[in-house]
């Protein structure tokens, strides 16, 4: 079995990788670390949690060793897509490298840039960035990348979701032709290859088999659920999830909820505080202060229920959290291996529950197929009310319209128009009205005897019947001086 000492690393470095507690590495890092020393290009394929940070991370600082950092001028850097993961590759080099003089930056959203600057004015060995905080430095005039001998890209499939891609490309072509570049991702999209293919030279390909399956230490469930009626759905839901909390009792010391959407991170945890549990939200568009205390909250266990978005399922080291409650089912089947990973670490029991939404069945079915076995249903705590059919639903919503669509002509409603009202049906027949004669010539237009209207098949009898010789626009009862007028008028 392959051991740490026998990879050709650093003293220094086998001392704090002894220190850290570790011996024998992982697949990728063995793969990985021997021709990165060697100063290949490597193009690494792995899950998140395979130790993909050390793998590029140990000889980084053997590489360093020789030379001396200038100003504004980082000698390696290391792309990461989120703040969290880039934190953590910090806090593995503060590991790795605590008994060499190397120094290093962290450059990412939500903190000052001055205090940035100072550092990068001093010189750092290695730059740790975030592609938007980056660029950022570099068009404020901030920093140089022509001096970079040594480049990774980690998490680069979450790269290609989160948009920065066309970043990471120009981030490619501001750093030197000769440098080495190591490359992690968990798949091969066509444009993660293209990239590859474009930026890397012969690079040496490590593959680890994708993490397909979740530790047998983890007890899985998940609850088909199903809302009353679809405006009610989304306040059954949190009810649910609240149900699913309390049934486990103590035995829940901490847990991480996970939304697909950040929308929903902010209401269920506002929902959750608001029904008396110590919940708080994560996701990229909080503050970097609130996202690291809440973190930081949540790792010293001061902090119960963390509701988070998939910032948090990638690359996190969080120990010791007892349940992982996927609120949605995740869209990438792969994410959810990632997500219940969180929990059942280091050999500790831990426990995965779901809820799944009709419409998230695809995505389920999705998720079974990958790890290849079925996930135990568990009853759901609050009873089952199936929604009813669509043609069932559409009843009561007809008898809420009835009401407010009645006539203001008589009172009727919007199906009494179509057929006559009993009454009517049922009257006598009206006798047919004397043969008008036929108008003189002297006769005008507005003298002619008015038809009668109809309206939807009906006589419009509102008026009552009127007089033959009735003017037209006028009442019932016109002033004989009136009508005169009218007759002279039409006369002349």
């Amino acid at each position: 079995m392959t051991q740490f000492s026998d990879l050709n690393l650093d003293p220094k470095v086998l001392q704090a990788v002894s220190e850290a507690g570790y011996q024998v590495p992982t697949p990728i890092q063995a793969g990985a670390i021997p021709h990165a020393l060697q100063g290949r290009d490597v193009l690494g394929i792995a899950q998140t949690g395979t130790g993909k940070t050390a793998s590029f991370t140990l000889p980084m600082i053997t590489l360093l060793q020789k030379g001396r950092a200038r100003a504004r001028m980082p000698r390696s850097l290391v792309l990461c897509p989120t703040r969290e993961l880039a934190a953590q590759v910090a806090e593995n080099f503060d590991t790795y490298s605590k008994h060499t003089k190397l120094t290093k930056a962290l450059l990412i959203g939500g903190v000052s840039f001055k205090e940035q600057d100072l550092l990068i004015d001093r010189g750092v060995d290695v730059l740790i960035a975030t592609p938007g905080r980056l660029l950022d430095h570099f068009e404020r005039g901030k920093l140089l990348l022509t001096g970079v001998q040594i480049m990774v890209v980690d998490e680069a499939d979450r790269m290609l979701d989160m948009g920065f891609i066309p970043d990471i490309e120009r981030i490619f072509k501001l750093t030197p032709f000769t440098r080495q570049t190591l490359f992690f991702s968990a798949t091969m999209a066509p444009e993660i290859e293209r990239i590859t293919n474009e930026f890397l030279h012969t690079p040496e390909k490590i593959e680890v088999a994708r993490q397909a399956t979740a530790s047998e230490t983890i007890e899985q469930g998940v609850v088909m659920f199903r809302g009353s009626r679809r405006d009610r759905e989304a306040s059954e839901k949190r009810a649910l999830l609240r149900a699913l909390i309390e049934g486990e009792g103590e035995t829940l010391t901490n847990a991480i909820v996970f939304c697909n959407r950040k929308i929903d991170v902010d209401i269920v945890a506002k929902s959750l505080k608001k029904n008396g549990y110590d919940a708080e939200p994560i996701h990229g568009d909080l503050d970097q202060s609130q996202r690291t205390r809440t973190l930081d909250r949540f790792r010293d266990k001061s902090l119960r229920l963390l509701v988070a978005s998939d910032v948090a399922a990638r690359g996190l080291d969080i120990p010791a959290v007892s349940h992982v409650i996927n609120y949605d089912v995740p869209s990438h089947a792969e994410d959810y291996v990632h997500r219940i990973g969180r929990t059942g670490r280091a050999g500790r029991q831990g426990k995965a529950m779901m809820i799944c939404a009709p419409r998230d069945e695809k995505y389920f079915d999705a998720v079974e197929k990958l790890i290849q076995k079925a996930i135990p249903r568990i009853e759901n705590p609050l009873g089952t009310a199936p929604a009813p059919a669509e043609d069932e639903d559409e009843a009561p919503r007809e008898e809420k319209r009835s009401p407010r669509s009645r006539s203001r002509r008589g009172g009727r409603t919007s199906d009494d128009r179509r057929e006559p009202a009993p009454e009517i049906a049922e009257a006598a027949p009206t006798p047919a009205p004397e043969p008008t004669p036929a108008p003189t010539a002297t006769e005008t237009r507005d003298e002619r005897p008015t038809p009668r209207r109809e309206r939807g098949g009906r006589r419009d009898d509102r008026r009552g019947d009127r007089r033959e010789d009735a003017v037209v626009g006028m009442g019932e009862d016109v002033p004989s001086f009136i009508a005169q007028s009218f007759a002279e008028r039409g006369a002349g």
